[in-house]
């Protein structure tokens, strides 16, 4: 098959084309600015490829639900020129082929599970942690939605005694998120996370809300296997602290063989910054496939 892919992001969309297999045969990144600007470039784009599919990781929120009249919308972003934005309408209208659409980070959890580290498990996480922070959640063989899908980058957090940064997320102050992403860490320390690589009370701040975040996720979801991707878990050093803070947290209440052996448990993303794409190749697929069958 040719299978069309958009990661579709707050500052890039990247386009690609590629084919079930997770083949991926020619990437462009376009700026993400208003629709009537990214959107025709995105079209011309894909339509002199002779797609067969179009699948869409995209950033939200956004409607998954088909039996919903604003299913593939945008909905309520903070990006306000793509605020009740029809991206599936406008794609299907003009390249006249199926298109798959859920999540950014649901995407990127697919792409783990389809071609991945994550292949042949039930249930896992998935989390970036990058300019914003997302989970896509693979529950039972399948992406998790039920009135929306997860939104887990907002979970509330407990601030630690020594942090007293207000945080950052407009919405919620100290949520994951306001607390934990590329922005708030460079507002808190006055300087960008790349420049900050041997400050070692950064990265110990960092991963005590993140080992947070994934404490509640375990004790919740209990994901057979958290996948940490996005631009600030590139710090490695991280993952150790990270792993660490997750037992301390969890204080021995459950024991599995997963927690037992916790640094196969809590892993980086396995496919080189692609996971998405690939993600979205399966969207596509299964969206041309339902069509198909």
């Amino acid at each position: 098959m040719r299978i069309g892919a958009l990661e579709a992001g707050g500052t890039k969309m990247v386009c690609a084309i590629g084919n079930e297999k997770g083949e991926i045969f020619e990437k462009i990144s376009i700026p993400t600015k208003t629709p009537e600007t990214t959107m025709p470039e995105m079209i011309q784009w894909f339509k002199a490829k002779k797609i067969e599919a179009l699948g869409i990781g995209c950033f939200g929120p956004i409607d998954p639900d088909k039996d919903s009249p604003t299913y593939g919308y945008i909905t309520s972003t903070p990006k306000l020129a793509w605020k009740d934005y029809n991206i599936v309408g406008a794609f299907e209208e003009c390249l006249c082929c199926p298109v798959g659409f859920d999540t950014d980070v649901n995407g990127s959890a697919l792409g783990e599970v389809t071609f991945g580290q994550a292949k042949g498990k039930k249930n896992i996480v998935y989390l970036t942690v990058g300019t914003g922070i997302g989970a896509g959640v693979y529950a039972e063989g399948k992406l998790l939605h039920g009135m929306l899908h997860p939104e887990a980058g907002h979970i509330l957090m407990r601030r630690r005694e020594d942090d007293h940064y207000e945080g950052k997320c407009p919405y919620h102050k100290t949520c994951l998120e306001g607390l934990a992403a590329g922005p708030a860490i460079e507002e808190r320390w006055g300087k960008k996370g790349i420049e900050l690589q041997d400050r070692d009370e950064v990265w110990d701040l960092e991963a005590y809300y993140l080992a947070q975040a994934l404490t509640d996720y375990i004790l919740i979801l209990a994901p057979q296997l958290i996948i940490l991707g996005g631009g600030v878990m590139h710090q490695e050093q991280l993952f150790t602290r990270v792993r660490s803070y997750v037992k301390e947290m969890l204080n021995g209440y459950i024991k599995t063989k997963e927690l037992e052996d916790i640094d196969h448990y809590i892993v980086p993303a396995s496919l080189h910054d692609d996971q998405g794409i690939m993600g979205a190749l399966e969207l596509g697929r299964r969206a041309f496939e339902e069509k198909n069958s």
